[in-house]
């Protein structure tokens, strides 16, 4: 059997046919055939970046889209708000690439707590931003009339209609979770790493579908007012504490046997299980709180561009009342 070195194998992309070899016993694998990482440490994230996969692909030609929009409107000579672009770029894409392309993503598959980091992150916290962003407002104005029209069908589309309504989203949002670790689905992407991957891209999604409709700035089809869009989401804070307490609270490994298998001699699965739930539990309901803020915060802005629209019609009125008077 070859000796790799453990570090360099986490660090390097050692191919899934090397096993790394301890003294302990036989040799350890995680999904995919990827040998297990060292301990975790703050410089395995960096030196563990890893650019040849194809969500890394995928970040970056979203960010090279989005620049070129924003390059576009000015050379127009049109505006597009700086905070729209940071919010997109950085905890948008940035926070995607964070927990999948930087070296957490070596202990997705060793560290439960390190998969409900990214969890969090895909489901909640980037796509919040991403829709902050507005990247589809950002391509209307920006498209050719036949794409712009393309993209306005697949908008209005039915399917679009259903999937982006706040109750369907909702349920959506708040079931796939207790299906996905509550059934054997949750080992399977353990053992898969494609199914891994695939999992990281449903997060994404699923959180794009909830939020959207409820914090995106994007024009969207039956988008609800926003005391109904702040009631869904006080309905969703309870769902991150259900489901945090009962992982820290279970009596039974996630995933079966897989966490003890991989015999890590400086992480205790039991341990980090219940990490796992607190950082949901607790995660979850900073979350919630900070976008019940943004919501709050747009409702407000919405109720003065209101008023605003408000004064200048009456102000119209009033002009041609005097007109009408001085012309009688």
């Amino acid at each position: 059997m070859l000796h790799v070195d453990p570090i360099f194998a986490a660090t390097s992309g050692v191919p899934s046919s090397v096993a790394v070899t301890t003294p302990a016993g036989p040799p350890v694998l995680a999904a995919g055939g990827e040998s297990v990482p060292p301990p975790f440490s703050v410089s395995a994230l960096v030196t563990g970046t890893r650019l040849d996969s194809w969500l890394a692909l995928g970040l970056v030609l979203a960010a090279g889209l989005y620049l070129y929009g924003v390059y576009r409107l000015r050379i127009r000579g049109d505006r597009w708000p700086v905070a729209r672009t940071v919010f997109f770029l950085g905890p948008g894409l940035g926070g995607i690439a964070l927990v999948t392309v930087s070296g957490l993503h070596a202990y997705d598959t060793t560290l439960l707590s390190v998969h409900m980091v990214q969890h969090m992150v895909l489901s909640m916290v980037s796509p919040i931003f991403l829709a902050l962003g507005a990247p589809m407002t950002l391509a209307l104005r920006t498209l050719p009339k036949a794409p712009r029209k393309r993209l306005l069908a697949i908008v209005h589309s039915r399917v679009a209609r259903v999937y982006s309504f706040p109750l369907v989203a909702f349920a959506i949002f708040v079931v796939n979770p207790f299906v996905l670790y509550f059934t054997d689905l949750y080992r399977y992407t353990l053992e898969h790493a494609w199914a891994h991957e695939l999992v990281h891209a449903h997060f994404i999604m699923t959180g794009c579908v909830f939020f959207w409709p409820l914090l995106g700035l994007d024009p969207l089809p039956g988008r609800w007012p926003y005391p109904a869009r702040a009631l869904l989401m006080l309905l969703s804070v309870p769902f991150h504490t259900v489901l945090g307490l009962t992982i820290m609270q279970s009596s039974t490994l996630f995933g079966g046997d897989w966490y003890p298998s991989l015999n890590l001699g400086w992480a205790d699965p039991w341990d980090d299980q219940v990490l796992a739930g607190g950082i949901l539990w607790a995660g979850g309901e900073f979350v919630s709180v900070t976008m019940l803020a943004v919501l709050v915060v747009q409702w407000v802005k919405q109720s003065e561009r209101e008023a605003r629209r408000i004064d200048r019609e009456l102000d119209r009125q009033e002009a041609r009342e005097r007109a009408a008077e001085s012309a009688a």
